[in-house]
């Protein structure tokens, strides 16, 4: 849930919150007593975000109102473009699968990728399912949408990073290599990590940051290696900023550029953030560690998750079924 605060506003107790996107809300709950602020103010929080309608415009924005804070929300800021044309002013309940299909027709025309529009629609479920949940809606309708693709397979090589790692243009690229390569870090949790969270003496990385309440996907605790400690030893001595990774005395909001630049320079010009994490996920694979030890480190709720993409790459995967077929 988002959080919302009692505040004061000319001598009276106003309920203050930001919406979905960005703004303060003030609302006055018509008491200047404390207690009797405290008590009102769940119910009108929940009064002034109850959506009004049930349009699937309607139930969009409680949801990410609810949601606020969450990564996800950021993303559906995205493909709410995509969808609001077609579904907004439907009837949530009323979304058929025939508008599914035209939504998939048109946006395949437009060159749009199926895992795209799988995204999409996942969201437009997911919204649904919600209302339903909150009891806006007395049932969800079925979303059909394209099968997710599989994973991308593409990873690097050790000898790949260590060539990209020289032919970074910037300290601060070269850092966050060594980063998510040595932390399999997704982009956000690097880009956002702080030097409290940073203990070399003990060698240990807190990819979540505690203070933020949001759910985030899985933030490991992750020990240094050696190369990576070296790394951020030197990059402590000249820090700025409280961000590990940094840039002219500022935290970073990309890497992207830098990143693709440095994989062209050594002949992959399709590298991406993922792709490190996918690597280390791999190395770690190929080295033989269980799926459970690597679904901990990579920050897995699941363990099945890591088997099903990672366990074809470990060279003990199935081995003990195909001893038994020695004749």
């Amino acid at each position: 849930m988002p959080e919302w605060r009692i505040t004061r506003l000319r001598g009276e107790f106003v309920i203050t919150f930001e919406d979905a996107s960005g703004v303060r809300r003030r609302y006055r709950l018509g008491t200047s007593d404390a207690a009797e602020a405290a008590r009102r103010a769940p119910a009108r929080y929940a009064q002034l975000t109850r959506p009004r309608g049930t349009s699937v415009a309607d139930l969009w924005s409680a949801y990410t109102l609810d949601m606020a804070g969450r990564a996800v929300v950021v993303t559906m800021s995205h493909t709410w473009k995509a969808l609001k044309d077609r579904f907004g002013q439907i009837d949530g309940p009323s979304v058929s699968i025939a508008d599914c299909r035209a939504h998939v027709s048109a946006r395949r025309a437009a060159g749009i990728s199926d895992g795209t529009i799988h995204t999409e629609l996942g969201h437009l479920r997911m919204v649904l399912l919600w209302a339903r949940k909150q009891k806006l809606l007395d049932f969800a309708p079925e979303i059909e949408r394209p099968s997710k693709p599989p994973p991308k397979e593409a990873w690097l090589t050790r000898d790949e990073i260590t060539k990209m790692v020289e032919a970074a243009n910037s300290p601060h690229i070269a850092l966050a290599i060594r980063l998510l390569i040595g932390t399999g870090a997704r982009i956000e949790a690097a880009r956002e990590l702080t030097w409290d969270r940073v203990d070399l003496e003990r060698r240990m990385i807190q990819l979540r940051d505690p203070s933020n309440r949001a759910r985030r996907k899985g933030r490991a605790t992750v020990p240094i290696n050696d190369t990576l400690l070296a790394a951020l030893k030197e990059a402590r001595q000249g820090a700025l900023t409280p961000f590990v990774i940094e840039w002219a005395g500022e935290p970073v909001k990309s890497i992207k550029r830098g990143l693709k630049a440095t994989g062209t320079a050594i002949g992959r010009p399709d590298v991406s953030p993922h792709m490190l994490r996918h690597s280390a996920a791999v190395w770690m694979a190929e080295d033989g560690h269980s799926m459970a030890e690597i679904a901990q480190f990579l920050g897995h709720g699941d363990e099945r998750t890591t088997a099903r993409v990672y366990a074809r790459f470990s060279p003990v995967h199935l081995r003990k079924l195909a001893d038994s077929l020695n004749v």
